[in-house]
This record gives C-alpha cells, structure tokens and sequence, in this order.
C-alpha cells in the first residue's frame, strides 16, 4: 500500500506556468517504487548539419570495405547512367532558390533538366533521372514533370518524376513517372522491416511483430510475411503441439529476408501518393494509388498493373502486408495484419491482430484476433468478431457478435467455423463454440457454447419453449436460391492474378460431403435413440446407427416433433433436431449427385469407348480419409502430412517451396476429388468397386438428373417466394412497377443458366442411357 501524507495545499507558480511543481504542499504521496515520472521527456538530439544525409547505417553494421550505400545500390536497378552536375546546372539550381549541402553529391542522368527543380533542399547523395519539360495526369490531377518545393534527403529517383510540398523525403529509390504530392513525412528507417516479422542485426527477440490470430492469448501466434498465404497461416496457427514445426516455420521466415541493416524503401513505377500525413518504413509496390491516408508505417503494400491497390482517406496501417489488388478506404485502422489478394478494408473498419482472406470485404466493423479465410464478407457498423477461425465463404450479418469472449476466467477461448459460415442479425455467440460447414445461426443470444457437427443446418434459439433447434440440410430444403447463387457469386468474384493456392467454392466438396456422412451417422442414432425413449440399451454406436438407418428407411416412425440430440450445447436445456427423415434423405441425395457430377465431369475430359473403360480407369479402393481446410484449398490428410515433414525434414526449405506444393497439390485436386466421391457414394450404397456394374452406373446418372433437376425447382420455388409472397409485393401497385425494380423472374440469370446446365445434363444422361456411348456423351 502507498504511504499517503496529508498537507495544506499551496499552488506553486511554476506549476501554473507548466513547469514541474514542488510537492511539498497538498500532499505527498511515497511510493516505493517511484520511478521519476516528472523526469520523462522526448528524446529530442542535436546533430551537426553536416551530417544530414549521411550516416544511414550504423558503422558496426556495415561489412567490412562497405559504404553506407551498398545496399542501395543493390537494390538501384534503374539501368539509369548516373553523372555529376554541371558548373552551368548548379548556377541554374542555385538560381531556382535550391540548396544542397554538397553539389557534388546531387548527381543526375544525361536528360536531366534543371529547370525543373525549384525550391528544393538537398541533402547526402541525392540521383535524380530523366526530367522532361511535360505534365502527367492521373485522375483529373495534372502536375509538371520535376521536384518542387520539397526537402529530399539522399533518395534515387527515375525518369520523369513528380515531387511536390513533400516536407520531409528521405532514404527512398523512386521508380519512373511516379507523382508525390503534399505529404509531410517519408522516410526509412535504417532497420526498416516492411511489414515482415523478421529481425535485423542487433535486434532484440522483443521487437518482433507477430500477430496473435485466433485466440486473444497469443498461443496461436504467427509471424507476417510478404506473400504469406492463408494456408500459411492456417498451418502456423493450428499444428502448436508440434513443436519443431513451429521452429522450422519460424526459422523459414527468417530467412527469407536478409537482415542486414540499411534497405531503402521503394516505391514503384507509376505509384501515385498524395495528401498523406506520415509515410514510414513503407514498401510500395508499381501502379499504386495513395491518397489522403493519415499514417502509414511498418507495411508492405504490393500493386501490380493487373492488380492495382488503393489506400484511401483517413486510413492508418501499421505493421501489415497489404497484398495485391486491395482497396482500403475511408478511415480504416488497421494494426498488425495481413490482407491477402483482392480483399478490402472500406468506411472505418477495424482489423487487429489478423490475416484476411483472399477477395474478403469487411466494412465499418471490428475484427480482432481472427484468421479468416478468402470470400468472406462482413458490412455492417455494429458487427463484431474476435478470437476466430472462420474457413471462408462466409458472412456475418449486422449486429452479429462473434466474439463475447470475456465470459470465463480468461480471455482463451475461439470460434472455429466451417465453410458457409453465416450468422444472422444480431446474434451473439459464446466462446467457445464449433460450426460445420454452411451453418446458418438465427437471431437471437446463444448464452452456452456449441457444437454443431450437421452441415448445412439451421440453428435456432427457441426461447419461448427453452431449447436449440437445429434443421439439419436447411439450405436445400428451403433456400437452395442462395447456397447455388452463392457458389456461383464467389467463383465470378475471384480477382487473383497470382492464384498459388486452388480454392474450393463447391459447397459438395471432400470437406462438406465427411461432415454429411457424419450428420447421417448422428441422425441414425439418434433416430434410434428417440425410438428407445432415450435409452440405448448397452447397444453400440455402430448398432445404433444400423437400427436408425432401418427406421428412416422404412419412414414409419413419427417424428413430425423432432428428435432430440445430445452434446450440440453446453446447457441442460433440450437440444431438438427438426425435419429429420427429410434431411437424411437429402442428405444421401448429395452423395450421390457428388459421384455422379464428378463421374461426369471425368467423363468430359477423356474419350472412354465404353463402360468397361472408364471403370478401369477407376483409383484404387481406399478409405474416404479425412481432409482439411488449408485457407480455402482442401488437402487429404496424407498431403498435409507430407507437407509437414517436408518442412521439418529440411526437404521443403522455403516458403517459395511451401507455395510450389499448394500449387501441386490443386493441380492434383480434381482426381483427388473424384477417387473421394466415388469412395463416398459405394460407402453409403454399401458396394465396391469392383461390383459397380453399367446397370449401377446408369442408377447413378438417373438420380443424378432427379436430383438436379429438384435443385433447380428449389432455386426458382426459392427465388418465386419474393415474387408471390403478399408481404413481399404489397409495396408496389402494379406487377410492372414491381418488375422494373427487382426484375422479372423469368429473367432471372441465374436461374436462366441453371436451367441451360438441366438441360444439358437431360441431354448427356439421355444419349448415355440410351446409345451407351460414352465418347461422344
């Protein structure tokens, strides 16, 4: 406890005028431990100007016979003819009201014109290119070619620059025809990092910037790089328990930069920078757009011609990678992150502490903590999500709040959610909780954590009968507009130029398809459960589900009511399973049409004359096996493996080698895909391979096309709601008023392409079954 004294109060004047008061009147507080906190103040040196562009690099740092512009001239790869200036040249700069500390030091290319240099203060060495007596414009903004009215402090420019009111402009390599316009300060730091976790000579552990995604205690911690993938992050933040892996990951990082001290920053060709506040320790990337951001400092922003970034108004970003072809706009903060390609940041949002998936959007909200994979959306001012792993294709409606995490005795918990995440308005989850694929979560406060196994489902808090409802295979029973639309959406949506990883926007894919055998398994037992009166009698799970696969297939049993289920949520409270017999039923349906899509597709891209063929070339039998989610790219079981002892063995020795095996992987995807479903569809019709005979196939194609074609009328039935339901149409006085704002239904493109694609398989089935020709099919 502090040791308080009490005294008559005097006001010192001093104290009044700001300077440090005497304490010895009013009172006197005696700590221990007092650290002198009067005695703070900036570190504010004097040095001679002289040395003002020189000395960039600390002597200790440099090897041996080296200046301080080794690296830079590494780095300098203009191909530009550098000179000295002339007697004639100087007297004109001099004339232009310009200043350099040595003339000698300012050299430039043989196009140099020094008309086009006024009002500047040069310090160091200083390599200016071409200057042309012409203008460049970008967006209306028109500007003669040359450097003006700006302080520039040993930087390296191209051809045909525009520097203008840049107050403080040092340790840059400028590329050709950039324009940089009223910005305050932009500098490198001699132990510039760029955004990358990495260490320079002389640094201490501390100072490294990682980032804590998924868990607010750090223990999933991962180092940001330039270029880093989500299966990059995924891979880091998951396997913890492997504790020479995360070495290996660290010591890949690491080595993947040199950490000599005395990079300068660069900006590219054609990059255009204005009205910018702070620009420090920045890497900028060819045809990037930076206008009125506040600060930046610490980052990497990659833009390329086909793959243009933005960083707008009022944006801070610090300790990122900004990634190629993002847009960050209008007041976003952000703070230790990675964007992946093509995602944006727009209209105040908050990114913390995070890795943001490929052709993601989050507007206006707050992220923390979170690793997300690509497509996911999130728009809304008051939506909120925090210590999560969200796997993709999701979308967070307004008001949802993923991340009540301050709710037990630490702040430790996750949220791990599959592909399809979705929660709806304004609903709040507890940590921590576990979602399937394509989970849709009503509106309502989920107080207990979950454990939604059943993809596909509908969860709903009922709270005027006290319990979870849960509709297993909702999205095909009652929405099937959206999920397919969706589907279509994030294919067309997909801007990557640089595409390392193969993403699956497939809602029936290997991931989605081993959580419907498990939704099948558990609606078995259950079903048989209900029937036992909740008693199972000694009988095994295996037992269980043999008899509730016979009552569901026989569909005598009366279970309008639900079922209830055991172990979906931490709370006493009944956990009810709805539309039971229809979801198991739906459910061996998308089995089947998996095998039977894939079969066809296989079909496509070889000439198989007949049957027998095509069975031949069949993959060896083996188990279904279990897959991952590698930041959108699904991965069997035996290739992550091989991916990780490939790195921990030494034979995968760079993260360039980490991408050139996600490249292999994808390419071996679509067989890999194939072998599953047909492995899946003979597991569930309990056949093998060898007995799957023509007659088999021609079953398959036939529900194939039965199940298409109830698909199809599930997306018009879905979409028609909007144009029949009273409560829908009531705004409008007329159906053609109504049609001239949403569009006629029949004109619908979606629709009208899922139709074509009926129509097409109609054909194929037919000439199949029919001709049993299988080439010309």
């Amino acid at each position: 406890m502090p040791n308080i004294e009490v005294r008559p109060f005097r006001m010192e004047r001093s104290f009044l005028l700001g300077a440090a008061p005497r304490l010895d009147s009013l009172f006197t507080i005696r700590y221990s431990f007092f650290i002198g906190y009067f005695r703070t103040m900036n570190d504010i040196r004097k040095i001679a100007l002289p040395s003002i562009g020189y000395g960039f690099v600390d002597p200790k740092y440099l090897p041996e016979g080296a200046d301080e512009y080794y690296l830079r001239n590494l780095q300098n790869r203009s191909g530009i003819a550098y000179r000295n200036l002339t007697a004639y040249e100087i007297e004109k700069l001099v004339r232009n009201n310009n200043t350099s500390d040595d003339w000698n030091k300012i050299q430039v290319s043989d196009a140099f014109n020094a008309d086009l240099v006024r009002n500047c203060k040069f310090f160091g060495l200083v390599r200016i290119g071409k200057l042309e007596s012409f203008a460049l414009r970008h967006h209306n903004v028109t500007h003669p070619v040359g450097l003006y009215n700006s302080t520039i402090i040993s930087c390296d420019f191209g051809d045909n620059v525009v520097v203008d009111n840049v107050k403080f402009l040092s340790n840059y390599i400028i590329g050709n025809e950039v324009l940089l316009l009223n910005i305050d300060e932009l500098h490198t730091t001699q132990s510039a990092k760029f955004g990358n976790g990495i260490l320079k000579e002389g640094e201490d552990e501390s100072s490294r910037v990682w980032l804590e995604v998924c868990n607010e205690n750090a223990g999933r911690k991962i180092i940001p790089f330039n270029g880093m993938l989500p299966g990059d992050a995924w891979i880091w933040a998951k396997h913890r328990a492997d504790g020479e892996l995360m070495q290996r990951l660290e010591d890949l990082t690491q080595l993947r930069y040199d950490a000599r001290r005395g990079y300068y920053g660069k900006i590219g060709d054609r990059t255009v920078i204005k009205n910018t506040s702070i620009v420090k320790d920045v890497w900028v990337g060819t045809d990037a757009y930076i206008k009125g951001a506040n600060k930046l400092k610490n980052i990497t922003i990659n833009s390329a011609p086909d793959a243009m970034s933005q960083i707008g108004e009022g944006c801070e970003l610090v300790n990122g990678i900004v990634s190629y072809g993002c847009r960050v706009f209008y007041g976003v903060k952000a703070v230790r992150f990675v964007m992946a390609s093509h995602s944006q940041l727009k209209y105040g949002a908050r990114l913390i502490n995070s890795y943001l998936g490929n052709n993601a959007t989050i507007s206006c909200c707050e992220v923390l903590n979170s690793l997300i994979f690509p497509a996911h959306e999130q728009h809304h001012n008051n939506s909120f999500l925090c210590a999560a792993l969200v796997m993709g294709q999701s979308n967070m409606a307004a008001g949802a709040t993923v991340g009540s995490n301050h709710n037990s005795r630490a702040a430790d918990g996750e949220i791990v959610a599959g592909r399809g995440f979705w929660p709806g308005l304004c609903v709040s989850l507890k940590h921590n909780s576990k979602f399937a694929s394509f989970t849709l979560i009503a509106k309502g406060d989920y107080t207990n954590e979950l454990n939604i196994p059943i993809p596909f489902s509908l969860v709903s808090n009922d709270e005027g009968n006290n319990r979870l409802v849960i509709m297993p295979a909702y999205w095909f029973q009652y929405n099937m507009y959206a999920l397919a639309r969706n589907a279509h959406k994030y294919v067309d949506r997909d801007k990557r130029t640089r595409k390392r990883q193969h993403i699956e926007y497939d809602y029936l894919a290997p991931d989605s398809v081993n959580e419907i055998f498990t939704g099948i398994r558990l609606l078995e037992r259950l079903t048989a459960l209900h029937v036992r009166g909740g008693d199972a009698g000694g009988m095994s799970e295996q037992e269980l589900e043999a008899e509730g696969h016979t009552l569901l297939t026989e569909g005598k049993t009366n279970l309008k009511a639900g079922i209830q289920a055991y172990g979906f949520e931490n709370n006493t409270r009944p956990t009810i399973l709805t539309k039971v017999p229809e979801a198991w039923r739906v459910f061996q349906d998308l089995i089947a049409y998996y095998c039977g899509t894939q079969l066809l597709q296989w079909m496509e891209e070889n000439s198989f004359g007949s049957f027998a063929e095509m069975k031949e070339s069949f993959p060896d039998e083996s188990p279904r096996g279990q897959w991952h989610n590698a930041g959108g790219q699904l991965m069997p079981e035996s290739a992550l493996q091989e991916l990780i002892e490939g790195i921990k063995s030494g034979v995968i020795g760079s993260w360039s080698e980490v991408h050139t095996f996600y490249e292999v992987s994808g390419a071996r995807y679509p067989e890999q895909k194939r072998a599953h479903a047909l492995t899946a569809y003979f597991e569930m019709i309990g056949m093998s391979r060898a007995a799957f005979a023509e007659g088999d196939f021609h079953t398959l194609l036939e529900r194939t096309l039965r199940v298409k074609e109830w698909m199809v009328e599930g997306i018009f039935k879905a979409r028609a709601k909007d144009y029949e339901n009273p409560f829908r149409t009531m705004i409008y006085d007329s159906t053609k008023e109504m049609n001239e704002v949403v569009g006629r239904l029949e004109d619908n493109s979606f629709i009208c392409h899922q139709r074509e694609e009926l129509a097409a398989l109609r054909l194929r089935v037919s000439h199949i079954l029919k001709e049993g020709a299988l080439a010309s099919a």
